[in-house]
């Protein structure tokens, strides 16, 4: 039954410092029961995330399909918002049209609560999807949190004031944030009046409290928050960003903050302002680092602003992050000392190098590790890449092109067909940047099923890869350290690519001989063994999956095997789990299921632990007709109902080469034949609307062949 299956979704972990709330609970609880869209109000600070969040958990169980959360404060602008969210809900999105389509497709048919978290800076982008989305999407519930209503049909309010001041709420919050058991009577109580119960500035109080004790902090704030207004850290009043007058005690709160904080820790404090996302100490060493500021003096500022509570401690992967209006009074600080654009600047040099990185040591033992880091800092390469588009558009394009693959791979294709497209337009920049580029777009267009403009894509790829190699000018860094063995006399690098991406296309196209002559002349001219780089090992790829298509399987088989023994060497990923998708359709055609069933599972392992999702749909689909082959009808079912939930999470239909096609249908007519359209149907859609990574642990298990 519904009310027993595990919950669906992705809801972040509560905080554990969530302190009363129980009335409000109450009324957003009853609110999700009789609107479709319940938008929780207030000022910064005041604890809407908490309570939104703690409500969703609350909620959960009643939607069969999930309740999923979307941090929206990492956004600077609407155009990434349907991204965002769609990757918020696991959708994978591949499709070619209309942001907002595979959205409204991956939500119309189900019973969800979609939780919007800090909707204030992009009320009307909001306002827009909401209302496009729950048009689309019947069983579809909104919770949205934000500084002002979105001003949606139908939208019911809950405005959050902050906690009682004088009550027990509110002194149980500074009790737990300052780790001391405080009497009602006395500087705690204070402390809490004074700052009027705002969440936020209790906790901030709370830090002082842990270095200096409670009256030391009480006697502060009165001499402070005594003063006349005008002397009160008026900094944030502007008039762009009227403060409500409720809000002046957050203000101050924060200025005092500031105030006590040593002057490093307020330059730093600044600098970190440019980040949008989580980030690390080599990150904020990277960009904040200059003046006074330097590697010795910057861990132990940070440290301070630890302990003032100003940026959040780190978590189990090292990265702190700051709350969003703590973030922009530092942006405002950083704007009066005249350094906004310098230290932007330096942030986007800072993920650019860090792009360059990654894809330099993609083809070797730390593939994994960056292609981690790349998804970890997605939000601030994102934000990087925004800020040189404007600034220097060469160097978005650097940028772009070298992360374009990661992102592709792990199923961000939207965002990295619109980064690629927008630096390609903008910039002039001819040679292995534009080529690298090129070659990234080719690959999108390809994994969008967009062929006709893959195929322009690639030519073009084809013609700057020649222009760079064999007509431009020299570039030391890539004739030297990129093309081992190589000359300017012989295809490199980047004319590998050109060809990987030409024989890719006439792959997915159904032409295993064009993929085949293609990849085999390039690597007939290239010196250099087939490990020796990503883009020799992308042709070589290329031309084992052709040799599979013309039904040369044996010699296909052997060069598969050959492949995948180098790549373990090199403790490479991404193709090693191409290989063995090729090693189990190889199976397959030579009536081997049980062999076709190993290389499907290893190919799940690797796609799982890289998050492609694409990938993990294509082996679902192999490893499901594989056990068909077998005759063992009831698990093809329950690994084929599991492939449509991952293939519904790319926004796609049904894909693959056609050879896969083909045997899939015939061995699942076979299967359905044998235990019945009844119990297949059941079973398959029993995996359809389970959990799917339930059912991926389900296909994983079994025997492993090599």
């Amino acid at each position: 039954m519904r009310d027993t299956a595990p919950v669906r979704g992705h809801l972040p972990d509560e905080n554990p410092g969530f302190v009363g709330r129980r009335t409000e609970l109450e009324r957003i609880s009853a609110a999700l029961a009789e609107h479709r869209l319940v938008t929780v109000t207030g000022v910064g600070g005041v604890g809407k995330t908490r309570l939104a969040l703690r409500a969703a958990h609350r909620a959960a169980d009643r939607y069969p399909d999930g309740a999923w959360w979307t941090d929206l404060t990492p956004l600077d602008g609407d155009r990434l918002l349907i991204a965002l969210v769609a990757d918020s809900v696991d959708l994978s999105d591949h499709t070619p049209g209309m942001a907002s389509t595979g959205l409204c497709r991956r939500l119309a048919d189900d019973r969800l609560l979609l939780a919007l978290d800090s909707c204030e800076h992009l009320a009307e982008p909001c306002a827009r999807l909401v209302t496009e989305l729950l048009a689309a999407a019947p069983g579809l519930t909104v919770l949205a949190t934000s500084r002002r209503p979105l001003g949606v049909e139908g939208e019911h309010v809950i405005a959050l004031d902050p906690l009682p001041p004088a009550g027990q709420d509110a002194l149980e919050l500074l009790r737990r944030a300052a780790g001391e058991d405080f009497p009602a009577a006395g500087p705690a109580g204070e402390i809490c009046v004074r700052l009027e119960g705002i969440p936020l500035a209790l906790e901030l109080a709370a830090a002082q409290i842990r270095l200096q004790g409670a009256d030391a902090v009480r006697d502060q704030l009165g001499s402070r928050f005594d003063a006349p207004p005008g002397t009160r850290f008026d900094l944030l009043a502007h008039t762009e960003r009227v403060w409500p007058s409720r809000h002046q005690t957050l203000r101050s709160a924060i200025g005092w903050s500031h105030e006590l904080s040593a002057p490093l820790e307020r330059l730093l404090w600044a600098r970190l302002s440019v980040f949008r996302g989580p980030f690390d100490l080599a990150s904020a060493t990277g960009v904040c680092v200059g003046g006074p500021l330097n590697r010795a003096t910057l861990p132990e500022a940070l440290a301070g602003l630890v302990r003032a509570s100003v940026v959040r401690p780190a978590d189990a992967a090292g990265r702190h992050r700051m709350l969003d209006t703590i973030r922009e009074y530092g942006a405002t600080w950083l704007d009066r000392t005249g350094e906004t654009g310098r230290v932007a600047d330096r942030h986007a040099a800072h993920f650019r190098g860090l792009a360059r990185r990654a894809e330099s040591e993609w083809h070797g033992a730390r593939q994994l590790r960056w292609y981690r880091t790349v998804d970890a800092h997605h939000t601030d390469l994102r934000t990087a890449l925004d800020r040189l588009l404007r600034t220097d558009p060469d160097g978005a394009l650097d940028l772009v092109g070298s992360v374009a693959f990661a992102w592709s791979c792990r199923g961000r294709l939207r965002e990295a067909r619109d980064g690629l497209e927008q630096a390609l337009l903008l910039s002039d920049a001819r040679g292995r940047v534009r080529a690298r580029a090129l070659w990234a777009l080719g690959v999108t267009l390809v994994l969008q099923g967009e062929f006709g403009p893959a195929q322009d894509v690639s030519e073009r790829c084809a013609r700057e890869a020649r222009h760079a190699e064999y007509s431009g000018p020299a570039d030391p860094e890539y004739d030297g350290a990129r093309d081992p063995g190589g000359g300017r006399d012989r295809p490199g690098e980047l004319t590998l690519d050109a060809a990987a991406l030409a024989g890719l296309l006439a792959l997915t196209t159904g032409r295993p001989m064009a993929a085949h002559v293609v990849v085999g002349h390039v690597l007939d001219a290239a010196r250099g063994g087939p490990a020796d780089s990503a883009a020799r090992l992308r042709c070589h790829l290329v031309r084992v999956f052709a040799l599979t298509g013309l039904g040369r399987l044996g010699e296909a088989r052997e060069r598969a095997l050959d492949l995948r023994a180098r790549c373990q060497e090199l403790d490479e990923h991404w193709t090693r789990t191409a290989l063995e998708y090729q090693l189990a359709l190889t199976g397959l055609l030579e009536g081997d299921p049980a062999a076709a069933s190993g290389h499907a599972r290893a190919m799940l392992e690797g796609t799982r632990s890289l998050g492609a999702i694409l990938g993990v749909a294509l082996g679902l689909d192999v490893l499901a007709t594989a056990l068909a082959a077998a005759g063992d009808g009831e698990r093809a079912a329950d690994v084929s109902g599991t492939g449509e939930a991952y293939w519904r999470s790319t926004g796609q239909p049904r894909r693959g080469l056609p050879g896969l096609r083909a045997l899939h249908e015939k061995y699942t007519d076979t299967v359905r034949a044998s235990i019945g359209d009844p119990v297949y149907e059941e079973i398959f859609g029993r995996a359809l609307t389970g959990l799917p990574q339930d059912g991926l642990d389900r296909a994983l298990r079994g025997p492993r062949q090599g």
